[in-house]
């Protein structure tokens, strides 16, 4: 057990908590859990994350609330995907260290640079 460990630990990035970071998609993940995990990671740039708040912003506006039965029905929109995992994208965000187990995991994916 004791080489599972330090084998985690050889593979997690060298970066201070509050640096930011660029990371680039080098290769497309097959597995549904390395994308969604890269997704998850997209979603903190700080132009996804207004993206994402302005879209919820909006769906709230364009929300239909209408009466069935004597109650409140809503009719509301799917969720746009405002980040996709594609070879080649590119998103910055601040490196904190409950995000290093996440980026180990799909280090073999990304290429990760100080910025």
């Amino acid at each position: 057990m004791a080489t599972a460990s330090t084998k985690s630990a050889a593979s997690a990035p060298a970066f201070k908590a509050g640096q930011n970071v660029v990371c680039t998609v080098s290769s497309m993940p097959r597995a549904t859990g390395a994308i969604s995990t890269i997704e998850r990671l997209m979603r903190r740039d700080p132009d996804n994350r207004r993206a994402l708040g302005r879209a919820q912003t909006k769906r709230r506006q364009r929300m239909k609330i209408y009466n069935r039965g004597n109650r409140d029905w809503v009719s509301r929109e799917t969720a746009a995907r405002v980040v996709r995992v594609e070879k080649g994208a590119e998103w910055k965000m601040v490196f904190t260290l409950d995000l290093a187990p996440d980026i180990a995991s799909v280090s073999r994916f990304l290429q990760i640079k100080a910025g």
